[in-house]
């Protein structure tokens, strides 16, 4: 008997779709924070880990000020009821301007999530190389017209060339 029914996984993965669509849409990402349990516990490899979904609020709201509107178009998806999961890859795409051949510039991610209760998340691990991809990726971005929304509020701690305090 699976631990967490499919069905189950797949709204609560609609959920938190359409949270993180929203988001996107409108740069309001305390939605997309409201898809997690009180005491989730997330781990963001380029940015360290949070505990508790206000931590992840704060979290997410600031590291999303300079882009709100940068999408994550999910390339695969795949449920494991056993564990009460769901794995995906996403691709990280800033808005425009884009690339010469009108492709976004982006870079891929790993996610993994694992279901709590009523529709929200327990937790979620993000992997990538942040050193690799995020800052050739930006620097593309910027190259080609990217601007900021507003000033970079949180710094990554495990960052190309060492680790980076986080900016309050």
């Amino acid at each position: 008997m699976p631990k967490v029914p499919r069905a189950e996984l797949e709204r609560a993965f609609a959920l938190y779709n359409d949270a993180r669509i929203e988001a996107s849409r409108t740069g309001d990402w305390g939605v997309w924070a409201d898809r997690f349990t009180p005491d989730a516990h997330y781990v963001e490899h380029a940015y360290g880990e949070m505990h508790g979904r206000e931590a992840i609020r704060e979290w997410i709201t600031k590291v999303m000020a300079p882009y709100p509107l940068m999408t994550f178009p999910q390339d695969w998806v795949a449920f494991d009821e056993e564990q009460g999961a769901v794995v995906f890859q996403c691709q990280n795409e800033f808005p425009a301007p884009f690339a010469p051949d009108g492709t976004p510039f982006g870079f891929p991610t790993w996610t993994r999530l694992v279901y709590g209760r009523d529709g929200l998340w327990q937790s979620e691990e993000d992997c990538y190389n942040p050193a690799r991809d995020a800052p050739r990726v930006f620097k593309a971005w910027v190259a080609a017209g990217g601007k900021l929304e507003s000033r970079e509020l949180v710094k990554m701690v495990h960052a190309a060339h060492g680790p980076a305090k986080n900016a309050s």
